[in-house]
């Protein structure tokens, strides 16, 4: 057909065709939602996986600072040590009270080497002798964490800047957690270990792992309904966990992912990293990661000598640990543990399945893959 006398326009007929109906629009912001949608858990997932990644890193730093240190040494360093003893009614700059941590131990070799020295000399003049004031005292000094004591997957909840996120082993050991110079528990970090000492080969034997600090630096308190996470704080006061340790994660103590209303839980781990207590720098492997705490005890500070630390992350399924030999693993938190209901042992094989055999460094237990 053709038209005669009427004029088309063809610019203003293809400008007319290039917008977007109702339903297109519609449909294609629908398509960006799910987009968007199916993006942000792979973006989620990819932030855990640095952070994980920087955790490691980290563990990967103590494990050459553990290795060097033995070089020098011929000995691991002390879980707590120093400059002996606390007095009551004595200055609290009179010494460290032999409770100075490995991480001070450590500095020099995880690059905080000006630190130790300032450590080292003390503060005469303002009454702080050489080797510091009681560990658990604020000082200028130590009072601002190495970056590298601090995993980024556990950031949050501290109340000073003191805390961090490592822990040393203690192995399958419940009681006599804080000896003196002349103790010891079947973990790398009971006293001075020495490498040939790991008869379980240092490949097969954990040396340090991680823990999530308490959300405050506090307590005994009783707690209220879904108010404290099992993974952080230490349910105090919790009788017979000493020798039955699946106590621990019965109804009577957790509910969930909180320990149980009612309990007495206190908040002492993770914000002093210069003080050498279990229950601010340890963890033993009895009960499997990510469970919570607990102790037959009933101190009030960080003193409790009979705990149940098994170390605790926010990395789903489980933690990392820094085996003897300076690898970096991730340990499941369904790990074998053998029999809980059984008590601790001094020596032989652990009962604790896999994750006790792991722990101690003289058991002769054969654990394979893990």
């Amino acid at each position: 057909m053709v038209l005669i006398g009427k004029k088309i326009d063809v610019g203003a007929t293809r400008c007319a065709r290039m917008g977007f109906t109702l339903v297109e629009l519609l449909v294609v912001i629908a398509i960006i939602g799910v987009l968007v949608g199916l993006l942000l858990p792979a973006v989620q997932a990819a932030r855990e996986a640095a952070r994980r990644m920087q955790c490691s890193n980290n563990l990967k730093q103590f494990g050459l600072a553990n290795h060097n240190y033995h070089d020098t040494y011929n000995a691991l360093p002390f879980r707590r040590g120093g400059t002996c003893c606390w007095q009551s009614g004595a200055p609290g700059g009179i010494n460290n009270a032999g409770r100075l941590s490995a991480f001070v131990s450590l500095m020099p070799f995880y690059e905080q080497g000006a630190m130790y020295d300032l450590i080292r000399a003390g503060d005469p003049a303002a009454g702080i002798s050489p080797g510091g004031p009681y560990a658990w005292n604020s000082w200028g000094v130590w009072n601002n964490a190495p970056g590298v004591v601090l995993c980024p997957s556990a950031a949050g909840g501290f109340s000073h800047d003191r805390s961090h996120n490592y822990a040393f082993s203690m192995g399958d050991s419940v009681t006599g957690l804080n000896p003196g110079y002349t103790g010891d528990n079947r973990g790398v970090f009971g006293q001075a270990t020495r490498f040939a000492e790991i008869i379980d080969g240092t490949s097969n034997t954990i040396m340090m792992s991680e823990r999530l600090g308490s959300q405050t630096n506090g307590g005994p308190t009783t707690v209220g309904l879904n108010q404290v996470e099992a993974v952080q704080g230490i349910a105090n006061s919790v009788a017979g966990s000493n020798t039955n340790p699946q106590i621990c994660m019965t109804p009577a103590v957790v509910t969930g992912r909180f320990f149980t209303a009612g309990l007495t839980v206190k908040g002492r781990w993770g914000h002093q990293y210069t003080d050498g207590q279990a229950e601010r720098v340890g963890f033993n492997t009895v009960l499997p990661p990510n469970s919570a705490s607990c102790s037959s005890g009933d101190n009030p500070n960080s003193d409790n000598t009979v705990a149940l630390l098994p170390p605790t992350s926010r990395h789903p399924g489980g933690v990392n640990v820094l085996m003897a030999d300076g690898a970096v693993r991730f340990v499941s938190q369904t790990i074998d543990t053998g029999n809980l209901a059984a008590p601790p042992v001094n020596s032989g094989f652990s009962p604790y399945g896999v994750w006790g055999g792991l722990g101690s460094k003289n058991g002769g237990e054969t654990v394979g893959e893990f």
